[in-house]
């Protein structure tokens, strides 16, 4: 590993800012200051807001537009609420689509209608305040529009016993068992988070049960990866093997849910032959871990792996997430080289150019990641709870909020977990020189898209690949948004195949044909190689919407570029069993 350790820093420039932060002795203290806030650098926060306040109390322009704009606000209220009480008024503002928190019949209610639309309309003008100050820098405007909204999260009616409608209405019909009860399980989750014990899972979504159960064998193991083979369902299979990269950072079967729900399952009732890369859960002895070892040991030696099990024939290879940035990367070194193993690329929600990388930008700077360094070498890696608090803020009133007032106010314990929820809770760790250089490399410096990330002594040029590619956007996606997963269009001049789908990262991509489909969407368009590109705004208004799911959509694109059929049998036998499916590095705790 020493050697690894030599050949990743002389590939990343950057990487000795992050190792030097384990050197005994230093930043004690910094680390001490992580380890209390699970990573969140306080010093940025107040950074952005000293940035934001100066700059507002320096611009007599914009205190005149939001004096004006409150006083706006407050006579719109005032006009609907003239002949008070008036239950069922029509409301002066409505909540955004994705906003539950107001939706029962109670909120309509005197005086409730009024309570929760003076929040609604304090929360757009705090948007409004903390968005166009003359002179802040986008990182801090951003950051101030976060840290507000979570403070009015926090403050909503909706969170408190005496605002809320509902929680009234239920303590009264109850005779305040109901608080009772959310007593009790407040105190069950606060022993349980004092032991570390995690959430308990129902049997239905665990790995090997309900969910991760398409049948398959493990036919390699190293010490990063496990390759897992899926058995045919079809008497014959498409002759090119479809592999598949799921990001890190989760478990490997947000792509094989329970069966209806299961793309694995679909590709291979589709006549494919399907491989699937499970990363292992790494700890503490894997700290020096690095983006070249994820790369040459993982994507890249599940290439050759596949090549081996699969001889004479090219492959279709599918990344989700930061796996299809990691498979793009591969693809672009391969491509370099000459290495023509690959015959498609099918990019869900993978960024390339994170010149706009979302919400999650938010966290990155660099006294962010001077905070994450230090807590990262104190563990050795960031543990997966962390990473789930960083997503749980960005949907702090559904994943907090929400679930403090069903939970602790509404008593209601035991709530159903779907597939998703409980896939989202299986965490994995991420080792701490790989997790500083994707966040230094990709996030903070965007050197790939800018020719600065170097593998084997070279930069990666994204131009090298020249294959034809899927890539998938989700409209509501957060995390990688469409328009940022779009910018694939500037960086080769292969032929892309674009598809918006409706839905967020992970609904967004787990969207089977079928009932369930029947309010989904999406719009798909293909760009010829070498072809003009006609900006996101404009391709999104010229697109047509389609109903339904896009995997039947992809699923014909991928025919098209498939060739022959063969026997199913040969190849399934040929190869050797290590494992039943799931394998080992699924089940890692």
């Amino acid at each position: 590993m020493d050697q690894s350790l030599q050949v990743a820093e002389r590939a990343h420039p950057h990487a000795g800012v992050a190792i030097a932060s384990r050197e005994p002795g230093i930043r004690p203290v910094t680390a001490q200051w992580a380890w209390a806030t699970a990573g969140l650098s306080p010093m940025s926060t107040w950074t952005a807001y000293w940035d934001w306040a100066w700059h507002l109390a320096c611009s007599p322009a914009k205190q005149g537009q939001l004096a004006i704009k409150a006083g706006r606000k407050y006579a719109r209220l005032l006009r609907t609420f003239t002949n008070l009480p008036c239950d069922g008024c029509p409301p002066c503002i409505e909540p955004l689509p994705q906003d539950r928190r107001f939706s029962a019949p109670e909120w309509r209610m005197w005086p409730f209608n009024l309570v929760y639309q003076s929040f609604l309309l304090t929360q757009q003008w705090w948007h409004n305040a903390t968005q166009g100050v003359p002179g802040v820098t986008p990182h801090h405007e951003q950051l101030m529009i976060f840290a507000s909204r979570q403070l009015l999260d926090m403050v909503a009616p909706s969170n408190f016993i005496a605002l809320n409608p509902v929680v009234l209405h239920e303590t009264f019909r109850r005779g305040g068992r109901n608080l009772l009860e959310g007593m009790y399980n407040w105190a069950v989750d606060s022993v349980r988070l004092l032991a570390g014990v995690p959430e308990a899972t129902a049997d239905a979504f665990l790995p090997g049960r309900g969910v991760a159960i398409t049948p398959g064998k493990v036919i390699y193991r190293n010490r990063l990866i496990e390759l897992i083979q899926y058995a045919p369902q079809t008497d014959t299979v498409y002759a090119e093997p479809v592999l598949l990269v799921p990001p890190w950072i989760m478990k490997y079967y947000i792509l094989d849910l329970s069966p209806p729900n299961s793309l694995v399952r679909f590709l291979v009732r589709q006549g494919h032959s399907v491989v699937m890369l499970s990363w292992r859960n790494p700890d503490e002895n894997d700290r020096e871990l690095g983006m070249n070892d994820y790369l040459a040991s993982g994507v890249l030696c599940a290439i050759d792996i596949v090549e081996a099990t699969f001889p004479g024939r090219r492959m279709h290879a599918l990344g989700y997430c930061l796996g299809g940035t990691l498979l793009a990367i591969a693809a672009a070194v391969l491509g370099r080289r000459g290495d023509t193993r690959l015959r498609s690329l099918t990019l869900l929600a993978a960024q390339l150019d994170f010149s706009e990388p979302g919400e999650l930008g938010i966290f990155i700077d660099e006294n962010q990641l001077a905070y994450l360094d230090a807590l990262m070498a104190r563990q050795g890696y960031l543990d997966g709870k962390q990473m789930q608090g960083a997503f749980a803020l960005l949907n702090s009133k559904d994943m907090v909020w929400s679930r403090i007032v069903q939970n602790y106010l509404l008593g209601r314990s035991g709530q159903p977990r779907t597939e998703l929820a409980a896939w989202t809770a299986d965490a994995t760790r991420m080792p701490y020189r790989q997790h500083s250089e994707y966040l230094r490399h990709l996030y903070l410096h965007n050197d790939l898209v800018n020719g600065r990330y170097v593998v084997d002594g070279k930069a990666v040029c994204l131009a090298d690949i020249r294959l034809p590619i899927f890539a998938l956007g989700a409209r509501r996606d957060t995390v990688a948004p469409w328009k940022s997963v779009y910018k694939v269009h500037a960086v080769t001049d292969a032929e892309i195949t674009f598809c918006l789908a409706s839905g967020g990262h992970n609904a967004g991509i787990v969207a089977p044909p079928g009932p369930s489909a029947d309010e989904k969407s999406y719009q798909i368009g293909v760009r010829d190689g070498g072809a003009p590109t006609v900006d996101a705004e404009q391709w999104w208004r010229q697109m047509p919407n389609r109903p339904g799911s896009w995997w039947p959509a992809w699923a014909d694109w991928l025919k098209q570029k498939s060739g022959e059929r063969v026997e199913a049998g040969a190849v399934w036998r040929a190869s050797a069993m290590l494992d039943p499916a799931p394998g080992r590095y699924v089940l890692m705790a």
